[in-house]
């Protein structure tokens, strides 16, 4: 598993943290914390704003 963290393309806020197995698994993870089935449930002026997912693999 790797950290991710997801920010709102448009304003650069950063929506999610944690860590997932893959970018798919961790738009779902943040959508399920925010209370939806998967990122697919997401509003559509969500998703309309788009992601910037980054893999944030710190070395040691």
């Amino acid at each position: 598993m790797s950290i991710f963290q997801i920010r709102q393309k448009t304003s650069g806020a950063i929506l999610w943290t944690g860590s997932a197995d893959d970018e798919r698994t961790a738009l779902d993870a943040m959508a399920r914390e925010a209370g939806y089935s998967d990122s697919a449930a997401l509003p559509d002026s969500v998703r309309a704003a788009g992601f910037d997912t980054a893999r944030l693999d710190l070395i040691s």
